[in-house]
């Protein structure tokens, strides 16, 4: 339970008890505190005043269950992570069957994110991003190695447009490009020569959010794709992918799970961090 980053919005849309308890209270007060349509909930002027007095005991009231948490015999409950995408599937993923065999009651609720996101306003136990894109604040754990870029694209295009040799052949070739989802940004090309990475324009003749429409549309023939390593390992070990640009490819920073010093950590999440670090 998270209620000191307690966000109206959502609360209350699908949890009637303290829905009928709001309204109680609204008629209580004589005060409306949420305005609400048949699709979504959002505070009043008045909502956001009563909330950020009742923050700090709020938050009081957290650690204090977080403290009688920490008693239980066996750990139980759900662990909320924002995390973005490669970083879910590759390395957080693959130890849950783990943490299911070891702690069976603890739920987790991974949440793909791609930006940056205050996770204690948005109510999340941790986040998990690469060094150099943490929260301050925080306290960070590493739970993975650098993560190995790299270029591609089917044979069948490079036998039709060519194979590059340098980033600069980029300018002749097609290249399926990623936005960002939170920022609407698109994903900068980045390259690396005697340790020192620099970016280059890239023609965006195809652009999607998903990493599997960008693996997709190399293997149909589209054009040159930028994937982690781990993305691409089975398609160019079966050959319907081919490594271009060897040695131009930089490495991504090591993923960090982070979460907040100032809250105290329940026994889910501490069975959770457990497992992580393994």
């Amino acid at each position: 339970m998270n209620w000191s980053g307690q966000d109206f919005s959502g609360a209350w849309s699908e949890a009637p008890a303290p829905s009928h308890a709001m309204r109680a209270l609204e008629g209580r007060l004589g005060i409306r505190l949420l305005d609400r349509t048949t699709r979504s909930l959002s505070p009043t002027s008045a909502g956001e005043q009563l909330l950020l007095r009742l923050r700090p005991a709020l938050a009081s009231v957290e650690d204090m269950l977080a403290e009688l948490d920490q008693a239980r015999d066996r750990p139980m409950g759900r662990v909320r992570i924002n995390a973005h995408r490669p970083a879910a599937v590759h390395v957080v993923l693959p130890r849950l069957a783990t943490l299911a065999q070891r702690y069976p009651e603890v739920t987790v609720e991974p949440v793909i994110n791609d930006g940056l996101v205050d996770i204690v306003a948005e109510r999340f136990d941790c986040g998990v991003r690469h060094a150099g894109g943490l929260q301050g604040d925080m306290i960070p754990v590493r739970i993975s190695e650098p993560m190995e870029l790299v270029f591609a694209a089917a044979p069948a295009y490079l036998a039709s447009h060519g194979v590059p040799a340098t980033p600069d052949d980029l300018g002749a070739h097609r290249c399926i490009s990623c936005r960002h989802t939170s920022s609407g940004a698109l994903h900068r090309w980045d390259f690396v020569r005697d340790g020192e990475m620099f970016g280059r324009a890239v023609p965006e003749t195809f652009i999607t959010n998903d990493v599997d429409l960008m693996r997709g549309a190399a293997l149909s023939g589209l054009g040159i794709v930028c994937l982690l390593r781990l993305q691409a390992a089975p398609y160019l070990g079966a050959g319907s992918l081919a490594q271009v640009l060897p040695g131009w490819a930089p490495v991504l920073a090591a993923n960090h799970l982070y979460y907040p010093s100032r809250r105290q950590p329940g026994a889910a999440f501490r069975a959770f961090l457990e497992v992580m670090q393994a």
